[in-house]
């Protein structure tokens, strides 16, 4: 999978054009996972604010808290590793963003209606 990855790199590398050279060999660009984690960690993101059109009487509030709780720890490690990938960062800040208000909205929802 590798030498795949490292072919098709090296195809797409002539075409990069200068202006966009310094992102493309940034540390954290599309050449590394550092780049691609963020990218698909995006459509988790989006599921949750799917969520916001279930019924709150259906959503979980623990998978809801614990998402939250991921997203926000996962956080702060993107700030301290090397290199520092502030796009993962802001990823993982929505998803413990959203989260957490579709943990606030349906916790609030159902001990309102005794259900918790």
């Amino acid at each position: 999978m590798s030498k795949v990855y490292k072919m098709i790199v090296g195809v797409a590398d002539r075409f990069v054009p200068g202006a966009m050279r310094p992102m493309w060999e940034h540390p954290a660009g599309p050449k590394t996972i550092f780049f691609w984690a963020p990218a698909c960690k995006w459509a988790l993101v989006a599921a949750s604010l799917d969520a916001y059109t279930r019924p709150l009487d259906k959503v979980s509030v623990s998978q809801s808290a614990s998402l939250s709780a991921t997203g926000l720890i996962w956080t702060r490690y993107c700030l301290v590793i090397i290199p520092i990938n502030y796009s993962l960062a802001i990823c993982n800040f929505m998803l413990g963003l959203a989260n957490g208000v579709q943990t606030y909205r349906a916790y609030r929802y159902q001990s309102q209606h005794g259900m918790i």
